[in-house]
């Protein structure tokens, strides 16, 4: 026998799915979330759920996981004391930001935190021009005195983020060969290896975040695969942003890319669902602890984005621009609100009842679980209406407090607005509704997309619950809920390929730019990604390498990514992308201009090693 599992850590529940490759068994296992130690509640899932299955170790052959570890470091601002380096003149770059701003009335807002105080924070003479050529020589001089500052600041990592290095590496490289070789311990971050794209301080944000988690990434990573190996479990694989699976190497070169891991887990379920009922557009929505996500699938292919901010209220509210860190890798195309099962219901000074974004979380949970929670959640509203079974959840695993969720709700909400507890537990749910059909609409309307031409999946230890109301509130005709819905994330860790994304800055108008100098960019990741599936020991039979490209009209300044068809690259494989992207325009903003150059800005690969089904 062969078995896969995946391990999901949610908001109050750890999630263990182990699924049998011939018979198609699963089997699942769900235990407590562990806030002050993610890994124990692995650790202890894991062995749950081998004895439960009466699984042999020896018979995993794929181990995967979704960590929340690089999301949590940021939003909880408990990084690594890290250093930057920048080119003389720029050394406050991760501050002036970008002039976007989540409200425009709100004129005493501020950006995020920055992840690099200004005391770590150094110049070095060098500049290379916005065609690669070098206008001033790197200052080698300079770099022992880096050196001597970056010992003595006892920093941990470095994040090096030159001008136009994407261009040209040469500084940004003799930078990094001298910090490493002098400073063995520090990890040193190039942009030119984490992003070598067009954008400062996209890059130069993105690298820095790297830094910042880097160390807690390889801690976590290092104890947990230490333990899974103690158990004879395989080498352990982690979900990336972009739906798909790693080895650890992979992910200490690039720990951004492990952003809303479990999202992305849940969203491939999801799509392999729909493969398997023939529904080629889905809406998915995941309704777990403390959040609820959504995405689209659009004929059988999930939405990716480029554009994502983490670490301020893109993370609580709704994605949008100026209220996190910028990274620029490949992220599945969600929309998040605070909204999960743990929400706490509670009144503001101006007397408007609210939902989330604090959240009972596993620690104490809601009141009904009885565990020391006293403040009404939507769970113990769900619980009261009778959606929820009132005597026990996780098949009598887990016994229910009714008295306590009435209590709760009776003290914080019901009381307050002159309401019966069943009354009073009906408006938290009208109100967690309706923020999460915001974030359905997020997906599909404001993308472009009519709901009523969708099926709507919903999964999480909630989802199922709220589902109904949501599809009604959005006219979508159909609702599908999964088997093993509340570990249904969990499930997606086994459903995914291994997957790495690759991407290179080529900046012309497509009219106009050598067919050549596309093809060789394209050759030159494709046997990066070669390399990487070799190492991963993926047959070839099993490997793909998919290409895309960010374009865009010549006087905008973001790019939407479209596909690059297989085989030689053409005039007329490029006439083909320029046509695409009218069309792609078209649909996501409601018009386009097909006498308007079309300008081609990143070229993308995408290495996938395919797991066999």
């Amino acid at each position: 026998m062969a078995w896969r599992i995946g391990i999901d850590i949610g908001g109050t529940f750890t999630d263990v799915a182990a699924v049998e490759e011939h018979s198609g068994r699963i089997g699942i296992a769900k235990v407590p979330t562990t806030p002050r130690d993610f890994g124990q509640g692995v650790i202890e899932g894991i062995r749950r759920g081998l004895m439960e299955n009466a699984i042999d170790p020896a018979d995993v052959v794929l181990l995967s996981h979704a960590t929340t570890v690089v999301t949590n470091a940021l939003l909880e601002h408990k990084g690594a004391k890290c250093g930057f380096i920048a080119t003389r003149g720029f050394r406050d770059l991760l501050e002036l930001r970008r002039s976007s701003r989540p409200d425009l009335y709100d004129l005493f807002q501020d950006g995020p935190s920055i992840l690099v105080p200004r005391r770590y924070r150094w110049e070095i003479t060098e500049r290379i021009d916005a065609q690669g050529d070098v206008v001033t020589a790197l200052a080698t001089e300079e770099i022992p005195a880096l050196i001597a500052a970056i010992r003595t600041a006892g920093l941990r990592t470095v994040a090096v983020s030159l001008l136009f290095s994407f261009l040209n590496d040469s500084h940004e490289r003799a930078v990094g060969a001298a910090l490493r070789a002098a400073l063995p311990d520090v990890g040193v971050f190039l942009s030119s290896e984490v992003l070598p794209e067009i954008r400062e301080f996209e890059r130069a944000s993105t690298t820095a975040v790297c830094a910042y988690v880097g160390p807690l990434l390889a801690g976590y990573l290092d104890r947990l695969s230490r333990a899974t190996s103690r158990l004879g479990l395989p080498a352990l694989h982690v979900m990336g942003s972009s739906g798909g699976v790693f080895d650890i190497a992979e992910a200490l070169r690039m720990p951004a890319a492990a952003v809303e891991s479990g999202p992305a887990a849940g969203v491939i379920a999801a799509a392999l669902a729909g493969r398997q009922l023939d529904r080629p557009n889905l809406i998915s929505f995941d309704m777990g602890g403390t959040t609820a996500k959504a995405s689209v699938i659009v004929g059988h292919e999930v939405a990716v984005t480029a554009e994502y901010e983490v670490g301020g209220n893109a993370n609580t509210k709704r994605w949008m621009h100026g209220t996190g860190h910028p990274i620029r890798v490949p992220v599945i195309d969600l929309a998040e609100v605070s909204a999960g099962g743990g929400s706490i219901a509670w009144v503001d000074p101006g007397g408007a009842l609210k939902v989330g974004p604090a959240s009972a979380g596993a620690d104490p949970g809601p009141a009904a679980y009885g565990a020391g929670g006293s403040r009404p959640t939507v769970t113990d509203a769900d619980i009261v209406l009778g959606w929820l079974d009132r005597g026990a959840l996780l098949g009598g695993g887990l016994p229910i407090d009714l008295a306590a969720a009435e209590r709760a709700i009776e003290a914080d909400v019901a009381r307050p607005f002159g309401l019966s507890v069943r009354d009073a537990a009906a408006r938290i749910v009208e109100v967690v509704n309706s923020n999460m059909a915001q974030a359905l609409r997020i997906v599909s309307v404001e993308r472009g997309h009519d709901p009523r031409e969708f099926s709507l999946i919903a999964f999480g230890g909630a989802g199922p619950v709220h589902a109904a109301a949501l599809a009604e509130e959005l006219a979508i005709p159909e609702v599908i809920i999964p088997p093993a819905s509340g570990a249904f994330s969990a499930l997606g860790l086994v459903a995914t390929d291994l997957k790495r994304d690759y991407a290179r800055t080529l900046y012309a108008d497509l009219s106009q730019v050598d067919p050549e100098r596309v093809a060789d960019s394209f050759a030159a990741m494709e046997a990066a990604g070669a390399a990487m599936l070799q190492a991963a020991s993926v047959p070839a039979e099993r490997q793909a390498l998919p290409r895309s490209a960010d374009v865009r009209y010549r006087r905008q300044a973001y790019e939407l990514t479209l596909p690059v068809e297989d085989g030689p690259v053409t005039r007329t494989t490029l006439e083909r992308l320029a046509s695409a992207f009218h069309e792609k325009h078209e649909q996501t903003y409601g018009h386009a201009n097909r006498q308007e150059p079309v300008q081609l800005v990143n070229l993308r690969l995408t290495a996938l090693g395919k797991l066999p089904i």
